[in-house]
């Protein structure tokens, strides 16, 4: 595969507080720290490309605030080029809510904000720029009905779809027939077939059409399924501070790999390798590793 990423999705300031337990419903905690970190799943999985060594290139929307502007400026840095993420008037910028545990675990709420105005006509606006990409990227932060017309221009053009179906919730099954590459986690992956077991799930997701199931496990690594083959990918046992972005990082190397012409397993190694160095980092963006890290921490792997 030759082209640029494309990235469609979401863009959140994220607020995150440190705690020692997360709180029981109706219950007070105080935590330790307050921190503000770029992210949103769409555009934690662009830098996380782009810091794979990826040309990217994101379709999202943020609000006419300050946060906006960060937000922007943080995606450039990143080298993301940026032409199509769109200034939202009188709309708040995303938001994310995060509570981080002693262990790293974290829980989240979601604002959306001018993420949830992302809207089909925008991407029609945008369709030359599915042209000449090699990859789409996919979450569930925007409109599923602007999910829906992403993939269906990728289709037009030739794109590979990668589709990240978080926040979980279920899903139509025409849409999971046109996704090259699902990456979900266990959960994402029961809500959107209505099936526990990992292994039947990904027989059913092959059944309507998807040629590749790749189920992150965290620590444990992740589990492919193909209609040919299903292989456990061991992970790495690493020291956790925060599990943000973890499986953002994941699929971002995961799809530069893809898009250089490497096998889906040694893509999955590649996603593995980058969610294991960035759960030993604070924040989310912050935390997504560059491409010499990944390929030396992969390198010190083999020696072992």
């Amino acid at each position: 595969m030759s082209g640029h990423i494309l990235v469609v999705g979401s863009i959140n300031m994220d607020l995150v507080v440190r705690t020692e337990r997360h709180p029981k419903p109706g219950e007070t905690v105080l935590g330790t720290q307050f921190q503000t970190f770029p992210g949103g799943k769409g555009a934690n999985q662009a830098v996380a490309a782009a810091r794979s060594g990826g040309k990217v290139k994101m379709i999202g929307r943020v609000g006419s605030d300050p946060f906006g502007e960060t937000l922007r400026k943080g995606l450039q840095e990143n080298r993301v080029d940026t032409t199509c993420v769109l200034t939202t008037p009188g709309a708040s910028s995303g938001v994310a809510l995060i509570t981080l545990d002693a262990q790293g675990q974290n829980t989240i709420v979601v604002a959306s904000g001018a993420n949830a105005l992302l809207s089909p006509q925008d991407l029609r606006d945008f369709a030359p720029v599915f042209e000449g990409a090699s990859i789409l990227l996919l979450q569930l932060e925007i409109p599923l009905e602007t999910v829906a017309r992403a993939i269906a221009l990728a289709k037009l053009y030739g794109v590979k779809v990668i589709l990240n179906p978080a926040p979980a919730q279920p899903l139509p099954p025409n849409l999971l027939a046109q996704v090259d590459y699902l990456i979900p986690n266990q959960y994402e992956l029961a809500l959107a077939t209505g099936i526990q077991v990992v292994s039947l799930a990904a027989d059913a997701l092959h059944g309507l059409g998807t040629p590749a199931v790749i189920v992150t496990l965290g620590g444990n690594g992740a589990f492919v399924s193909t209609p040919e083959k299903k292989v456990h990918v061991q992970g790495h046992t690493v020291p956790v501070v925060d599990t943000v972005a973890a499986g953002d990082a994941f699929v971002g190397a995961f799809a530069v790999a893809l898009a250089e012409g490497k096998d889906l397993l040694e893509a999955v190694e590649w996603g593995n390798a980058a969610g294991a160095i960035t759960v030993m980092r604070p924040g989310a963006q912050p935390s997504l590793p560059l491409r010499e890290e990944i390929t030396a921490f992969l390198q010190n792997d083999r020696r072992k």
